[in-house]
């Protein structure tokens, strides 16, 4: 009896081995798992890779407006060298009509000198 008791100490008793008890799962529970990190992992690719065409796609848009806003601002710069020398032109042109508008006035008053001269003279 002795021996009966020994063995069943040794297996329930205070001194008996400590055994962790797992449950296996079994092989389709494991594949499905996987296959559903997978099939995660492929419709977050996708996302990313859908949202890198868009990103792609707006880039493209971005690019042409702004080739257009630099020919508008090329076009617009030409247009003020333009209007800036139409300017400039304007103003030496305005100088020598001034300066012609002085002789002129000069010169009337030199007339009117003269016909005032001659009507004292009279």
């Amino acid at each position: 009896m002795k021996p009966v008791r020994r063995r069943i100490r040794r297996h329930f008793g205070l001194t008996a081995k400590q055994v962790a008890v797992r449950s296996q799962r079994p092989w389709y529970f494991q594949w499905g798992v996987a296959s559903l990190f997978i099939l995660l992992g492929y419709a977050i690719a996708s996302w990313q890779f859908s949202d890198y065409a868009n990103i792609a796609e707006k880039l493209k848009l971005a690019t042409a407006e702004s080739q257009s806003l630099q020919t508008k601002i090329i076009q617009l710069e030409r247009q003020l060298q333009v209007e800036q020398a139409a300017q400039s032109n304007l103003g030496r042109e305005l100088n020598v009509v001034q300066d012609e508008n002085i002789k002129i006035k000069e010169d009337l008053l030199f007339y009117k000198n003269m016909l005032g001269n001659k009507r004292l003279a009279k």
